[in-house]
């Protein structure tokens, strides 16, 4: 592996998880056997472990990495619904079901009409 005192330009790296409340990540070149923790710019979960992130790096120093974003498929749809507040109604959409689940009550509605209500 070739191993760099500098690194200059973006790198794309692999977000592995969390440490510390911060984001740990690897990359082609880094010169250590195990993930760094870096900082972000955009907003991380623990639904993003495994992602393809863009990296660069303070001062172009390989142990401060900074996340400046997640690599995304722009053709994938979001999964979460968009919500609309007027003050008068919440309209939520969902592309094939929408399910409402508090405790042991739930509803579900199927883009096919059928409309489901569980509970006492």
């Amino acid at each position: 592996m070739d191993i760099k005192e500098h690194i200059d330009g973006v790198v794309i790296g692999v977000m592995l998880g969390f440490k510390d409340n911060k984001p740990l990540v690897v990359f082609a070149g880094n010169p250590r056997d195990h993930a760094i923790p870096a900082r972000s710019l955009t907003g991380l979960s623990t639904d993003d472990t495994g992602a393809e992130v863009a990296l660069l790096f303070e001062d172009g120093d390989f142990s401060r990495p900074l996340i400046i974003g997640k690599i995304v498929d722009p053709g994938r749809d979001t999964p979460n619904p968009a919500v609309i507040r007027d003050g008068e109604r919440v309209s939520i959409t969902g592309k094939e079901q929408i399910e409402l689940r508090v405790g042991k009550a739930s509803i579900v509605m199927k883009k096919d009409g059928h409309i489901t209500i569980r509970g006492t």
